[in-house]
């Protein structure tokens, strides 16, 4: 069922600008997941870094990810971060997340917070695949006219090695 439109245009506007919020939150994320599947020496690394407040906090959480991952506060940390993964030859040969169970919600006129469960399907150029899934946690902040990520939290809900991913075996299909 459709809410009703409120008489109020103020209203109106407040609900324009929650649901251009969320849809600007969610894109940043897409693009930083787009730009996490393809970490290259050609990846825009300033354009990733960007994606976060100046003041960005980045950390893992939880026994595992805390120990892998640590904590990193600031763009130009996080930068420094992210440029470890993107050398020759590339840290990963395949790297694909997928992002389900939404939920974004803003919190005042320029803060929001988004969860997701992730999970990541990788090769590593050095050799194994490994599946991984998170549970992401993150706070959106409005900063110079754009949504970033202010703080950025990922979990390890579980975590393991698979043979292959990307194989040459035909794909089967019904004959």
């Amino acid at each position: 069922m459709t809410a009703a439109l409120p008489a109020d245009p103020g209203e109106l506007a407040a609900r324009l600008a929650r649901f251009e919020a969320e849809a600007a939150v969610r894109a940043c994320m897409v693009r930083y997941m787009a730009l996490c599947d393809a970490l290259t020496p050609a990846t825009p690394l300033d354009e990733l870094a960007g994606l976060f407040t100046r003041d960005a906090v980045w950390e893992g959480i939880g026994e595992k990810y805390a120990k892998t991952f640590g904590r990193i506060t600031g763009r130009a940390a996080l930068r420094e971060m992210f440029a470890k993964y993107m050398v020759e030859p590339s840290h990963f040969a395949l790297n694909v997340h997928f992002l389900t169970s939404e939920l974004i919600r803003t919190t005042s006129p320029d803060t929001a917070e988004g969860t997701w469960i992730m999970l990541q399907t990788s090769t590593f150029a050095a050799g194994g695949s490994h599946l991984n899934a998170a549970r992401l946690t993150v706070d959106f902040r409005l900063e110079e006219s754009a949504w970033r990520m202010s703080h950025f939290r990922t979990e390890n809900l579980f975590s393991r090695p698979v043979d292959s991913w990307n194989r040459p075996d035909p794909v089967p299909v019904p004959e």
